[in-house]
């Protein structure tokens, strides 16, 4: 449904997006994340037609955009970070221009923005003026706009920001919901509200892909060790020097002194070395005579913004 090749950008000597591709299947709701300045609005704005890239193709329901930008246009509902919102008008004159923008084929206009509202929870303020109304209501207003005309592609770019905890709930419902009907690409730094909704991921990160998969194939693959937590009496050094040739051992870190030569200590080991790391540890660091008083496993990462953060750092 949705094909991004190549894509690349530049701001003067800033290198903004660097070959950004990716593919968003039909009727498929995708978590497109990325820290700040990563070229994720950058990326959102050229597949909307908001701005141009440097090079590479954007291609929807197999209509190049360069080629045919109206076409391509008629076909997204974009809902920004900050919706272009006209304050002074008020919540139904404002869609009513936005139906009018859009060109939408629909009998009644009254009728479809009444349809919209409902959709959105607006309904019992579209008389009011838009500057009057709460950032959440804005943001509202902004999805409201998007929806018009049905468009088969909605991107969605902080859908949740301005929501009180409730309206978070709803908005979630919500966004789930238009995956029956429409290709969703959806951002949010709300990485708990990504893994619940989105059955794929794509994390962009200093203007390249770096990841792009299942979300629970993404977290399940970078959770491929264990950790143990353990308390030794020694050395620190030579503790952590017997530590790291104990077979199937990843990484070994220090942590707080318990006491007077007594420290804690992270021990982070691959999936084979299971069965017998404790056995091999134990063996290890009885022959240095290091007694080994304290032994805890720790879970593994089980969430989208431990892996976010792993990636991305």
């Amino acid at each position: 449904m949705v094909k991004v090749k190549n894509l690349v950008k530049n701001y003067g000597n800033l290198v903004a997006l660097n070959g950004v591709s990716f593919e968003v299947n039909k009727g498929e709701i995708l978590g497109f994340l990325g820290p700040n300045g990563a070229g994720k609005s950058t990326t959102l704005n050229i597949i909307a037609g908001y701005i141009a890239a440097a090079s590479g193709s954007v291609v929807i329901d197999d209509i190049d955009i360069l080629d045919e930008p109206l076409k391509v246009r008629k076909k997204i509902g974009y809902l920004p970070e900050f919706p272009p919102l006209y304050l002074d008008m008020t919540v139904k004159a404002y869609l009513g221009f936005v139906y009018d923008l859009k060109k939408v084929k629909s009998e009644n206009k009254s009728e479809a923005v009444d349809e919209v509202c409902k959709k959105v929870n607006i309904f019992d303020v579209k008389d009011r003026l838009i500057k009057n109304l709460s950032k959440g209501f804005k943001q509202r207003i902004g999805l409201a706009g998007a929806l018009l005309g049905n468009p088969p592609v909605l991107i969605l770019d902080e859908p949740s920001v301005g929501l009180d905890p409730r309206q978070v709930v709803q908005m979630r419902e919500f966004v789930k919901s238009l995956g029956r009907n429409h290709t969703v690409i959806l951002s949010s730094h709300v990485l708990s509200e990504v893994q619940e909704i989105c059955s794929r991921v794509v994390i962009i990160n200093k203007g390249e892909i770096i990841a792009d998969d299942l979300t629970e194939n993404l977290i399940g693959r970078l959770n491929d060790s264990k950790k143990l937590s353990v308390q030794i009496e020694g050395e620190k050094e030579k503790v952590r020097s017997v530590l790291k040739g104990v077979g199937g051992v990843v990484k070994v870190s220090l942590g707080k002194k318990q006491k007077e030569n007594i420290y804690e200590y992270s021990i982070e080991f691959s999936e084979k070395a299971d069965e017998n790391i404790r056995r091999e540890m134990f063996f290890a660091l009885s022959e240095n005579s290091m007694p080994l008083l304290n032994v805890t496993s720790v879970a593994s990462s089980n969430n989208l913004e431990d892996v976010f953060l792993k990636l991305t750092t």
